[in-house]
């Protein structure tokens, strides 16, 4: 099997300051998401996956145990949450996604609004994603743990996610202690709308 590997960031450690600081990026990347990853390959060894997709394994993740649920979530919830973070960001949406966002939500103001609700009403650990359902309208969810809504096991709120908010502490406990709403808040000032524009499309197109 060939293995996943830590991808690596487009952007400095300390490159996301004053709003994720450089000691918080460090410790969530090297140590948290390398050990998503370990994890991960370790329990792909006790399957008969020679060459897994991990969208694919997602969709499907109610045939595998819980330590390829935790960590392949916990690889792909990551990998995505580096994407779509830039020191240098495109600050708000435009075209199909932004029309999206207005029929939906009312505005962009609102959708943020409806997320970081989302967000302080985690219990515990987990995600707060913006997501496009397999009917192509998208909504707001939020999951425990390392889910997401590809998965199979979830009910309700199914689709690609193309915006995820970290919520476990690990995110954001260095410099915002307890303050989750205010890392919330503070999430949007590196958050690069033209990514999330990318990945909008890219859901488009799977389920055209």
């Amino acid at each position: 099997m060939k293995p996943f590997t830590l991808p690596q960031l487009s952007y400095a450690y300390d490159a996301l300051e004053p709003f994720i600081d450089k000691d918080t990026m460090t410790i969530h990347h090297q140590r948290h998401h390398q050990a998503y990853v370990d994890n991960l390959n370790a329990a792909l060894e006790q399957t008969n996956e020679t060459n897994p997709d991990l969208d694919s394994l997602l969709q499907r993740i109610s045939e595998y145990s819980p330590a390829v649920r935790n960590n392949g979530g916990g690889h792909f919830n990551h990998s995505l949450f580096w994407e779509i973070l830039s020191p240098q960001p495109k600050t708000s949406p435009e075209g199909k996604l932004a029309e999206a966002i207005t029929t939906t939500f009312g505005s962009l103001e609102d959708l943020k609004a409806e997320m970081k609700k989302a967000g302080l009403g985690q219990f515990g650990s987990g995600w707060v994603w913006l997501y496009v359902k397999f009917n192509g309208s998208i909504g707001v969810s939020a999951t425990p743990n390392q889910d997401n809504p590809m998965m199979d096991v979830l009910l309700v709120n199914r689709g690609f996610p193309i915006l995820g908010i970290d919520v476990w502490e690990h995110a954001y406990y260095l410099a915002y202690q307890n303050k989750r709403a205010d890392y919330l808040d503070s999430f949007w000032s590196v958050l690069d709308w033209a990514s999330v524009e990318k990945k909008y499309e890219e859901a488009l197109s799977k389920i055209r």
